[in-house]
């Protein structure tokens, strides 16, 4: 039961070296101008540490058109960035590199945006909805006294 945990360790220990590896060889070592200034955000590797899911973003590719050209540049470079990697570890194999645009980095200010709106939306229809019971039960009270419902005696 031990062995399961240390291999999850161990998949999280080479995810995280391989993010940062990546990031580096990327800005240092890779001379193609398609490719820019990039963020590696986040690195998946399969439990038999064949492959590694790598998620990535760039503030320069802001159309679809760009997003795909620079994966597409990247995973074609997956074997130069794989030997790379290889260099700066000991491991038996490297995962080899499959690029992905990260989504989520664009998506959530807009999702941040749409949650800020949908609070203040609930914040004003809570302060209004007070004031508007309060009236309601004012004049409830108000309608009652004068039929004399509430008094009992009739």
């Amino acid at each position: 039961m031990s062995g399961s945990g240390r291999e999850f360790g161990r998949d999280l220990r080479v995810a995280d070296f391989i993010r940062d590896e990546l990031a580096d060889i990327i800005q240092r070592g890779m001379r193609d101008p398609r490719v820019g200034m990039i963020s590696v955000n986040e690195v998946k590797v399969s439990k038999d540490l064949s492959y590694a899911e790598v998620y990535v973003s760039s503030f320069t590719a802001d159309t679809p058109e760009s997003r795909e050209a620079l994966i597409d540049v990247l995973n074609k470079a997956s074997g130069y960035l794989r030997t790379e990697l290889a260099k700066r570890h000991r491991m038996r194999t490297t995962p080899k590199p499959r690029f992905h645009y990260d989504e989520l980095v664009e998506s959530g200010p807009r999702l941040e945006a749409l949650i800020d709106k949908a609070v203040r939306a609930d914040e004003e229809a809570s302060a209004e909805a007070p004031a508007g019971a309060q009236a309601g039960a004012q004049a409830g009270d108000h309608s009652r006294s004068e039929n004399g419902d509430t008094d009992g005696s009739a």
